[in-house]
């Protein structure tokens, strides 16, 4: 059986969790980082002492994208990974562009949730909130010509922005009009596995 080692209310344990939903695969999940600590055992299985690893069949995998691409390539081609690399590409460039949204949201996010009222850095949150929101027009834009990330269907193009996504719109930050990414939010709420994983409190 596939075992999940990270703590839900990390942003990259969530996507892992939601495509594992999605797909519908039976797994075991173990709370592991930051309250809970990391073990001698744990580092050995990811020298990096990140979040989150897999064990799948023999199988060791750190790095969060790189877990959903595994995942979707040997569980559930048809749907999240196409054999057509120009297809797989729409949705791919989307998974890799997550990573410089979470380096912008990161001090909002640190100040708004993590620290106390007292110690939060007024100039920092104004800085985050102006760079995620210039990414975002960039999001909105491309949604405006598909419904989705990963083009015409749902797919795992959808799933690193879409962690961030709920991330952004539950920050008390200035935000612009984007009405292609609120619809593509309004249809990522829909799906049971991504309001069961992905919408839990901010911690």
């Amino acid at each position: 059986m596939l075992t999940i080692w990270g703590r839900l209310n990390s942003h990259n344990v969530k996507k892992v969790v939601w495509l594992v939903d999605e797909i519908g695969l039976p797994y075991v999940r173990h709370d592991i980082g930051g309250k809970f600590g990391m073990t001698e055992e744990y580092r050995a299985l990811n020298p990096n002492a990140l979040i989150p690893t897999i064990e799948d069949d023999g199988v060791t995998l750190w790095e969060s994208n790189a877990i959903l691409r595994y995942l979707a390539a040997r569980y559930d081609r048809d749907r999240f990974w196409p054999n057509d690399p120009a297809a797989r590409a729409v949705g791919d460039k989307w998974i890799d562009w997550q990573f410089s949204f979470a380096e912008a949201q990161r001090d909002a996010f640190l100040n708004l949730i993590r620290r106390p009222m007292a110690d939060r850095n007024a100039i920092q949150i104004a800085k985050s909130g102006e760079e995620t929101a210039k990414m975002m027009l960039r999001l909105n834009q491309a949604l405006g010509e598909s419904p989705w990330l990963s083009g015409a269907n749902f797919g795992l193009g959808d799933i690193p922005m879409g962690v961030y996504a709920h991330t952004w719109f539950t920050l008390e930050l200035k935000r612009p009009d984007v009405p292609n990414v609120r619809a593509w939010y309004d249809r990522l709420v829909e799906r049971p596995a991504y309001a069961s994983t992905v919408m839990i409190p901010l911690t």
